[in-house]
């Protein structure tokens, strides 16, 4: 089942790109594929948010929308994403954020999901795979433009 890992260093302190990515609401004005994210509802418990979203993804004609249960854990500096509803079998999504010093953190996605049907997955699925490899960087670059650029070192420095 397609699945997708990577672990990106960005010139921010874990904790923004926690704040980042936890603000689920803001995915529509960079997210790929995002057209819509909706929160349903939110709670908070021990230190912990649970929110259920709905969130609505799009290319060219196709629009799809899936209901998932987001875990934001602050002080561990992950998010875990599940899916509850819509066009996945599954789909299963972590972020963890580890701080590296000089403001710098690894950012640690993966993402485990298939569809329900194989011809949606046969439509989407080359889509998903290169938004996916897109994610980090567009979180990297909404961090850029929301805290500014470091200057990063220079290639092969």
């Amino acid at each position: 089942m397609p699945q997708f890992s990577s672990t990106r260093r960005v010139q921010h302190s874990a904790d923004a790109m926690f704040a980042l990515v936890a603000d689920v609401e803001r995915y529509p004005e960079f997210v790929p594929l995002c057209e819509a994210l909706t929160v349903r509802s939110r709670r908070e418990k021990a230190g912990r948010t649970l929110m259920i979203a709905d969130m609505t993804v799009g290319y060219k004609a196709i629009r799809e929308t899936f209901t998932s249960q987001v875990i934001l854990k602050p002080s561990e500096r992950e998010i875990d994403v599940s899916y509850v509803d819509g066009p996945f079998k599954y789909l299963s999504n972590v972020w963890r954020f580890a701080d590296c010093g000089d403001g710098c953190c690894d950012v640690h996605f993966h993402i485990d999901y298939e569809f329900k049907s194989r011809m949606l997955g046969a439509l989407m699925g080359a889509m998903f795979d290169r938004a996916f490899r897109k994610f980090s960087q567009a979180f990297e670059e909404r961090a850029d433009a929301l805290h500014g650029t470091m200057a990063r070192p220079a290639a092969g420095a």
